[in-house]
């Protein structure tokens, strides 16, 4: 390496891949930078170099230089070797360049400290690891040891764990072709020895999760539900939390949802089918995953389901694995459980299904039955599945428009798609300008809004203007049609 090849290396400004100190006074300091480009994509760092002016003018480097530097690099945990290079710099005489490139973090390492303290680059800058990330990606490293779902339980016995639920698992596990025949005729112990929720004769925290019915000290599992009216949380029409371990949560959840959601029914050949407004199969397959894959260790945080007139929310406290993203997550994926052992189980007795093909399954079955599939988001400290919901509308429009659209049971449907269900579930019994209209649609093209929402909605007579004769009306406002 030449002084030319260093110039092509710092001829961008400082950033999240290098870092240019003028001479190893700054020892310690580019420790911090090193361990930062360890923890996250990699860089150079380079001394003999003035950061602002990028003037390159080397250092004097002697034994001691270099002993120095080796003893700076043991700091670092877990060691790492560095490829140091030392190169001539014609314009002063005995002076050397000092350059080192550093890998980026693998997800599933150990990560890096200097002197015990984690650092990560954040754009051009050396930060200390958040204290959370440290603790994920420790909990990455070494699962068995640092998951909580692995951790013993404190005040609960295998005694408090349900005999009828883990065999019932098993059994299923067994029928699906997952668990051999053997297993039916093992002991409780046994099983859970073999899935890893049992240690030196206590149960761990994924055994309570699952099967516990001593859950004093797990505010974690509860599961709280709520069904709003209309398209925010300013007003519910039901609201409750329920305690249990997963099962019960996924049977209370169940429970929720159909006494909220709307039921149909087709006519078959001579059979009737009926059909949950959004397939079972979809919702219990998100209610599954939000109870499995959460993190258990927020202790304080609760999953939920929402439902709102034009919409329903499931939300876990969790992030997206490092791999995925709320968008590839519809993209086919492997699968990279938070817990484990908890998956794993559920898993082998049918109840989940493993290697990533949730969220398919999900798509799939929103698709075979003409609905919406659902979007995945990071809000805050928690991941939400949302479905949206075609909004059946109580409205009492002109006779032409009622005779047109009115379905057996004598409601109101729209003719139009979600857009004017979303704007007259927005409206409710409000009078509100186009303006206020967009804010709570959280729209931000007029243009749009005017096309496929508030025209279509005044053609339909769904909704009326305020002052019909002055479309332009400064004040002009809008309501459901009387």
């Amino acid at each position: 390496m030449t002084t030319d090849d260093i110039k092509r290396i710092i001829a961008p400004d400082e950033s999240l891949h290098l870092e240019l100190k003028k001479t190893t006074g700054e020892l310690k300091d580019g420790m911090h930078s090193a361990c930062a480009f360890l923890n996250t994509d990699g860089g150079w760092l380079i001394f003999g170099v003035t950061p602002k002016s990028k003037h390159i003018i080397g250092q004097e480097v002697t034994d001691a230089t270099q002993r120095e530097i080796a003893q700076a690099l043991s700091g670092i945990e877990p060691a790492v070797y560095v490829n140091i290079e030392y190169i001539d710099v014609p314009e002063y005489p005995g002076h050397k360049l000092i350059a080192m490139r550093f890998d980026g973090w693998v997800t599933g390492q150990k990560p890096y400290t200097f002197h015990d303290k984690p650092y990560i680059k954040i754009e051009s800058t050396t930060q200390p690891m958040p204290r959370e990330m440290f603790e994920e990606r420790v909990r990455a490293y070494k699962p068995q040891l640092f998951a909580w779902e692995s951790i013993p339980a404190d005040s609960v016995t295998i005694e408090d764990l349900s005999a009828d639920r883990i065999r019932g698992v098993v059994r299923l596990g067994v029928d699906g072709g997952r668990i051999p025949e053997s297993a039916l005729y093992e002991s409780v112990n046994d099983i859970l020895k073999k899935a890893k929720m049992l240690k030196n004769g206590v149960p761990t925290n994924g055994a309570v999760a699952l099967f516990s019915n001593n859950l004093y000290d797990y505010p974690q599992m509860h599961l709280r539900m709520a069904r709003f009216r209309g398209v925010d949380k300013n007003e519910f029409i039901d609201n409750q939390e329920v305690e249990g371990n997963l099962f019960d949560l996924l049977d209370a959840g169940m429970s929720f949802l159909f006494k909220h959601l709307n039921l149909s029914g087709v006519i078959n050949g001579i059979r009737r089918e009926e059909h949950l407004e959004i397939p079972v199969q979809a919702l219990r397959e998100a209610l599954i995953n939000s109870l499995c894959h959460r993190q258990f260790e927020k202790y304080n945080l609760t999953n939920s389901i929402a439902i709102f007139d034009d919409r329903i929310e499931i939300a876990n406290p969790g992030v997206f694995p490092p791999q995925l993203t709320p968008h590839t997550i519809k993209e086919p994926h492997d699968s990279y459980p938070y817990n484990p052992n908890i998956a794993s189980f559920l898993y082998r007795g049918t109840v989940l299904e493993k290697w990533g093909s949730g969220v398919q399954r999900i798509i799939d079955s929103c698709q075979a039955q003409g609905v919406e599939q659902p979007t995945w988001k990071q809000r805050g400290g928690f991941i939400v599945v949302t479905f949206q919901r075609k909004v059946t509308i109580n409205l009492s429009c002109t006779e032409q428009a009622q005779d047109k659209h009115r379905t057996s049971t004598g409601q109101v449907q729209g003719k139009y798609d979600v857009p004017i269900q979303h704007l007259i579930s927005a409206i409710q019994d409000k009078e509100l300008s186009a303006k206020e209209l967009m804010s709570i649609l959280n729209l931000k093209g007029r243009d749009n809004f005017m096309t496929n929402y508030l025209n279509p909605a005044l053609e339909a007579g769904w909704i009326e203007p305020l002052y019909p004769n002055q479309p332009q009306h400064p004040k002009q406002k809008y309501r459901r049609k009387k």
